[in-house]
């Protein structure tokens, strides 16, 4: 499996980048609405993998590039998001991404928060 990701993961090694996550991510499948930035009339459809207060999986039907900024918007249990990430690694295998939140309000990531941990029940 070919893993790209931001920070050239730590010497090269995967397993220290996934290890530096600061949130607990949770599975959950939901539908996600994205796009790129640089082409905001394209919005796309994938699902997810997995989510944190920080950032989410998901799965695409094709690559994207490290770096890359997105607009998201979701609904999770009951709870509408719009918000802004940045593609942190890229699989290109299984056409995954991993998506880490930016300029999030307190209220977002505490509403998110509260989303996630009702994963954990």
């Amino acid at each position: 499996m070919t893993t790209k990701a931001a920070d050239d993961m730590e010497n090269g090694d995967p397993a220290a980048y996934a290890n530096r996550r600061a949130d607990e991510r949770v599975a959950a499948r939901f539908e996600v609405r994205f796009n790129q930035t640089q082409d905001a009339a394209r919005a796309l459809r994938a699902y997810s993998i997995n989510i944190s207060a920080g950032g989410l999986c998901l799965l695409t039907r094709k690559s994207y590039d490290v770096g890359s900024h997105v607009r998201l918007s979701m609904a999770i249990e009951g709870e509408e998001f719009h918000l802004t990430g940045v593609i942190a690694w890229v699989r290109d295998e299984a056409e995954a991404i991993g998506v880490r939140f930016t300029d999030m309000s307190d209220e977002d990531r505490a509403r998110l928060q509260r989303v996630v941990d009702s994963f954990k029940r």
